[in-house]
């Protein structure tokens, strides 16, 4: 995978409570890297086909793996289209260079 077809920006982001100054915890937001990625929007072709056990799935996201850095079904995806919910992270190749997500569109409501 080549810089060419890494034309989106993400940031992966953790949610951890935080407390305000008078006592009240409230979601911070902490960004653990800032990226480029591969982002491919959910359409109807043989591959999304055959992902069906994860028909909830709006978009596939491919990108190096930061060193030093695990991501989990914990963390959040934020880029220009929006934030996004991982639903599963899988090592492409078993090689540890490339980590492939794939995420579910958060709706403006939460």
């Amino acid at each position: 995978m080549g810089f060419g077809k890494m034309n989106s920006f993400i940031d992966i982001i953790t949610t951890v409570p935080v407390k305000d100054p008078e006592g009240f915890v409230g979601g911070g937001d902490t960004v653990l890297a800032s990226i480029r990625a591969y982002k491919e929007d959910k359409h109807g072709n043989e591959r999304w086909a055959n992902m069906a056990a994860f028909s909830e799935a709006s978009s596939l996201f491919r990108f190096r793996k930061p060193p030093g850095l695990d991501i989990t079904t914990d963390n959040v995806i934020a880029c220009a289209d929006g934030r996004y919910n991982i639903l599963s992270v899988e090592d492409v190749r078993g090689r540890g260079m490339y980590i492939e997500v794939l995420a579910k569109k958060v709706d403006a409501g939460g």
